[in-house]
């Protein structure tokens, strides 16, 4: 299969707006520092090293009840148990392989948000 491109435009329906926006390569100090909560669990060296195997999009979302909204549209951590039609049941290969991440709560979004993402650099 050929390697291509897209295009993409989240709209203005869909009920979060892309606030801010950044491609990075994660190095391992941000790797393990993001993903530090999970530091004793046996997966903690693959999920860093998978991490940092190719590049990936951060950004904040914004919108009403952005957290649950963003969880939604994600579906459950396990694609066994996502919802039909959610990212992670359509995309997911397992709860380790699971294609995105999102914040679970507004306390965690405040610090995942500040971890990538200055203050001057989230423009509404």
């Amino acid at each position: 299969m050929a390697v291509t491109r897209t295009f993409s435009i989240i709209k203005p329906d869909a009920g979060l707006r892309v606030v801010a926006s950044k491609r990075i390569h994660m190095t391992r100090e941000q790797a393990e520092g993001f993903y530090g909560v999970h530091r004793e669990r046996p997966f903690f060296g693959e999920l860093v090293d998978f991490m940092m195997s190719e590049p990936v999009v951060v950004q904040v979302l914004e919108g009403e009840d952005a957290v649950a909204r963003n969880r939604e549209v994600m579906g459950a951590t396990n694609p066994a148990d996502a919802a039909p039609g959610t990212i992670r049941k359509e995309l997911a290969l397992s709860i380790g392989e699971n294609t995105v991440h999102g914040s679970d709560s507004e306390e965690n979004a405040a610090i995942e948000i500040a971890f990538f993402f200055a203050p001057e650099e989230i423009v509404g």
